[in-house]
């Protein structure tokens, strides 16, 4: 049975409250399960979404090809195949699942996923954050590392042997997992370090800017309100800087700056080349390429920050205030399941996996410490893996 992609339904506006349910006599809506037709077209997905069988040998072929890179053995196969009823599959298909994360090929496979994630590698010095975040999956350690590691977040990868070693990241400027990477800062070099906070911003919250936006748009005197929740004077404009991310002329540039503008800072210390600095280290797009100054980003009354509300006066702080927001973490599920199904870039396609499908792999990656192992064995367990 071809699968029911949860990845269109989210593409559409039908909801998908049930997406799990064993029972394909559930409907949604009314919950009449009369069959009759006339309920939404929402009623007509969870009909389709609930009638999925459980299917481990298809399973199996797609979760074998993600985790070690070649389709299942035929003794593989079989194992799942010749198990005398589902419960016998579904254990037989798990432990194939856990034999897979053990072997030398799962490190590959790592270390390529987070190349793809982080759009960066193949160079020693490129592959040291992919390799970082690839570790923390092989020995089921804490996502959130990511954003905290102070030490051995600089790994180094054979690719022969499928290894990755331990390394500190050479240079005096701070540790904060991978988001003080010295090979991300130069790969991402951009005026004023904008391009390094939407590497940041896109690839651990998955979403674009503008992200923090108000329920209560303001008239700033443009053809368009201004939509963010930062006050809009919160960001320099030509009174205190020297490029103005007021204007409104043509679209309202406060909409995305006011949380670049609070987050970028932070970055500015890397220089082209990558290395921190004890100054800021990026030029602005003026005449001249003159570095950028603190006061182009933010007048003298604002604090650098994550969110609004959410202060980081460093980047350690920064990495901790990160890896405390829960969409951070969300979007770490996300991520994975979108690999697990074969999709393309959440935010470069916006396909994700909707919320109501993944909140027990959410709820189970906190409860576990935000253990990459276990999540990646979780979302290839889960009914909306192995259900067709």
């Amino acid at each position: 049975m071809k699968r029911i992609s949860i990845l269109l339904v989210a593409a559409t506006s039908f909801a998908v409250p049930a997406c799990t349910s064993d029972d394909p006599g559930t409907p949604g809506g009314d919950g009449s399960g009369s069959g009759s037709g006339s309920g939404s077209a929402g009623d007509e997905w969870d009909q389709l979404l609930g009638s999925r069988e459980y299917d481990y040998n298809q399973a199996l072929k797609t979760a074998a090809l993600r985790l070690v890179g070649n389709l299942p053995t035929m003794d593989e196969v079989l194992a799942v195949q010749n198990a005398p009823d589902n419960a016998a599959k579904k254990v037989a298909y798990e432990a194939l699942i856990q034999n897979y994360m053990s072997r030398p090929e799962f490190t590959r496979q790592m270390v390529l996923f987070w190349r793809d994630t982080f759009k960066m590698g193949e160079t020693a010095e490129l592959d040291q954050a992919p390799a970082f975040a690839a570790q923390l999956a092989v020995e089921n350690r804490s996502y959130l590392e990511l954003f905290t590691a102070t030490t051995g977040n600089c790994p180094t990868v054979n690719a022969a042997l499928n290894t990755i070693t331990p390394a500190n990241c050479a240079g005096t400027g701070p540790q904060a997992g991978v988001i003080t990477n010295q090979g991300a800062m130069k790969h991402y070099f951009s005026n004023f370090a904008f391009r390094r906070v939407r590497w940041v911003q896109e690839t651990f919250d998955c979403a674009k800017f503008p992200v923090e936006l108000s329920g209560t748009p303001q008239d700033v005197g443009g053809a368009a309100p201004y939509i963010g929740v930062w006050p809009f004077a919160s960001i320099s404009g030509l009174q205190t800087g020297r490029v103005n991310f007021q204007d409104v002329s043509a679209v309202i540039c406060a909409n995305c700056h006011q949380s670049m503008n609070h987050i970028a800072p932070l970055f500015a210390n890397y220089d082209i080349m990558g290395v921190y600095r004890p100054a800021i280290s990026v030029p602005t797009p003026l005449d001249g390429a003159p570095m950028a100054q603190l006061t182009d980003y933010l007048p003298p009354t604002e604090t650098t920050a994550w969110r609004f509300g959410v202060p980081a006066a460093s980047l350690t702080e920064l990495g901790a205030a990160m890896a405390a927001d829960t969409d951070v973490q969300k979007c770490g599920v996300a991520r994975v399941w979108n690999w697990a199904l074969g999709k393309t870039d959440i935010v470069d396609t916006l396909q994700e996996v909707p919320t109501e499908t993944i909140q027990a792999q959410i709820d189970a990656f906190a409860a576990s410490g935000f253990k990459m192992k276990d999540l990646i064995y979780a979302v290839y367990t889960a009914d909306d893996f192995v259900k067709f």
